[in-house]
């Protein structure tokens, strides 16, 4: 039995791929979006059933401005923050809706050294001041966003596989202000972070 790990981009891990081909740790390339990637991984782990576990790896934002810019976190559930219906003003969960599951956890025993944060994943990145609110008044205890988590959570579950999802912030949650993002900063944390993981575990 042997590890996957999923990233959405290539520039994500490009940094590690020498080491994980060296170690021979299967990685999988998804592309960017909850959909891409609940196909690619469904798919590839369908077709290999020696996979034990998966770990995903990639940048975030954070709606939490406490959390620095290059800070690499554990995230411990991931919501698809759409998935359901609206009511007028009220958000109708698909959980509520008796249609599916919208929120999944971490089942994670391996890594233990950092910090923990509850995240949502989003077809469209926010960058809009009230629907950013919006997110907090919903979500009170989730602090990061990505594209693909919650769909690495649900296609790992449906396989039985454990699965755990490694984030680093490259910016924060606000109106689109490419000048304030860290992606190098996070691409190399989350490579460091990486390659140390690979060395003391395969």
């Amino acid at each position: 039995m042997k590890p996957l790990i999923v990233a959405a981009t290539r520039f994500e891990i490009l940094d590690n791929i020498p080491l994980l081909e060296e170690r021979e740790v299967p990685y999988l390339i998804t592309g960017v979006g909850m959909t891409t990637t609940a196909f690619a991984l469904g798919k590839y782990l369908a077709l290999n059933l020696d996979i034990s576990h998966v770990l995903n790896v990639g940048i975030a934002g954070s709606f939490d401005r406490k959390i620095s810019l290059g800070s690499v976190v554990s995230i411990g559930s991931d919501t698809f923050y759409e998935l359901g219906a609206e009511d007028g003003e009220t958000f109708i969960s698909i959980d509520d809706l008796c249609f599916g599951k919208g929120t999944f956890t971490s089942q994670n025993n391996l890594i233990l050294d950092l910090p923990i944060y509850d995240a949502i994943t989003v077809n469209k990145v926010h960058g809009n001041e009230s629907s950013i609110s919006k997110v907090a008044e919903r979500l009170p205890n989730v602090k990061i966003e990505s594209m693909e988590g919650a769909a690495v959570f649900f296609a790992c579950g449906e396989q039985n596989i454990h699965c755990a999802q490694i984030r680093a912030i490259s910016n924060y949650v606000e109106k689109r202000n490419k000048s304030a993002w860290e992606i190098d900063l996070a691409i190399n944390n989350l490579n460091n972070w990486l390659r140390n993981f690979v060395l003391n575990n395969y």
